[in-house]
């Protein structure tokens, strides 16, 4: 098993990254320490992952900071690094390597202090690997401060130091930062690859993998979800059921109210796995007793924390709807196929019936005005819209058709 075994269906994306990794052996390996990289060398100090959601964005960057830190002594016969076994795989994969630092957010968006540490820590010599390696997996979020923050450090970065960002497409990315960077484009990977990693590696039955990696569309955390986690077939369930909800506008409002209700109950459950813990973690950080009062000047701490809380609570609600979104648009693109004869793959074979009812009283038409509905709900949202009175919007355009 080598680092590469997790990245689905991006063949190209794996042999560019491989033969970086390579040049980056031999370069650490020569060189005496501190030098700059050589500029016919594949490698580069800092990368940019894009791609659609799903196609493994974030997996393909760990297994590179995975080779890139490779100790197998069988590189000195030739090997390619990446091996899987050897510590220096094992714990970057893993998340434990004390020079690869994974930077993901619950939040809404990445902040200028937080990018200022990063910047401070991307600045340091490997302590105990080959590389400094930076992975940034929701590049996509930096605030406009933050990513005038982060030009800085790629313009001029540490001999050691590698940063690797992780957005959808090149536009979520500074143009001052994508230019600094050199930029990998991976695609949604077939869905019988995906349900084949899903057989292989988390032991899933192969006829639910197939169905849940058809569901999704090639998407692996999705499809990972979808084939193993009971509530979120429940949900995906109930959404598929909306099209044939909005008869009249009653129907439209209870059928917004709920997919709101849903996405709600969602953050609610994230956050009481998570917020118990983070505070009881903190008021013992701050010299905080079980049941007493807690130390004075520790207030700012806690309303901070309440804070940040409350922000990935939002995103958490956010993304839960957006999710619903996906698998509504997913539905009709369905309902499109079926009516202009396309030779297209099925996705949602499991609600048959009801794919053929809407077709059948509906026109292509009418399918693409509500495909474009609940584009513009997404668009809405993030434009800050009322997460109620967009998805309201939705179902009565829905309805109209």
């Amino acid at each position: 098993m080598t680092v590469w075994d997790d990245l689905v269906g991006q063949d190209r994306v794996q042999e560019q990254l491989a033969a970086a990794a390579k040049d980056a052996d031999a370069l650490v390996t020569a060189a005496s320490g501190g030098e700059p990289l050589d500029q016919g060398s594949k490698m580069t100090h800092a990368w940019l992952f894009t791609g659609p959601p799903g196609s493994g964005r974030s997996t393909a960057a760990r297994a590179f900071a995975a080779a890139l830190q490779c100790t197998s002594p069988d590189r000195a016969m030739g090997g390619a690094p990446g091996c899987g076994f050897c510590d220096g795989c094992h714990t970057s994969l893993i998340g434990t390597h004390a020079d690869v630092e994974v930077i993901r957010t619950d939040l809404l968006s990445i902040g200028v202090k937080e990018t200022r540490d990063l910047v401070r820590r991307a600045q340091l010599s490997p302590a105990v690997g080959r590389w400094q390696i930076i992975v940034m997996e929701d590049a996509d979020r930096l605030t406009e401060g933050a990513g005038n923050v982060l030009l800085k450090a790629v313009e001029e970065p540490a001999p050691r130091t590698v940063w690797m960002l992780c957005a959808p497409s090149l536009e979520d990315v500074l143009p001052t930062i994508r230019s600094r960077c050199r930029h990998l484009t991976l695609s949604t990977p077939p869905v019988e690859a995906v349900a084949d990693v899903l057989v292989r590696r988390d032991g899933i039955d192969p006829e639910r993998a197939h169905a849940a990696a058809r569901a999704t569309q090639g998407h692996i955390g999705r499809a990972r979800r979808l084939a193993t986690d009971e509530r979120a077939r429940a949900r995906r369930a109930a959404v598929l059921k909306v099209p044939l909800r909005v008869a009249d506008v009653g129907g439209c409002l209870k059928a917004a109210q709920e997919l709101i209700d849903t996405s709600t109950e969602d953050a609610k459950q994230l956050a009481e796995e998570v917020d118990a813990k983070e505070t009881e973690d903190l008021k013992a950080a701050l010299g905080g007793v079980a049941g007493g009062r807690m130390p004075r000047g520790t207030a700012g701490a806690m309303k901070e924390l309440e804070d940040k809380q409350k922000r990935r609570k939002t995103r958490t609600q956010r993304d839960s709807l957006d999710l619903a979104l996906t698998e509504l648009t997913g539905f009709y693109r369905d309902v499109l196929a079926l009516q202009l004869g396309s030779k297209l793959a099925i996705a949602n074979t499991d609600v048959q019936d009801s794919l053929d009812r809407i077709a059948e009283s509906s026109t292509p038409a009418q399918t693409l005005r509500r495909i474009e509905s609940v584009i513009a709900c997404r668009e809405a949202m993030d434009r800050n819209v009322a997460p109620l009175l967009a998805v309201e919007a939705m179902t009565m355009a829905l309805r109209a058709g």
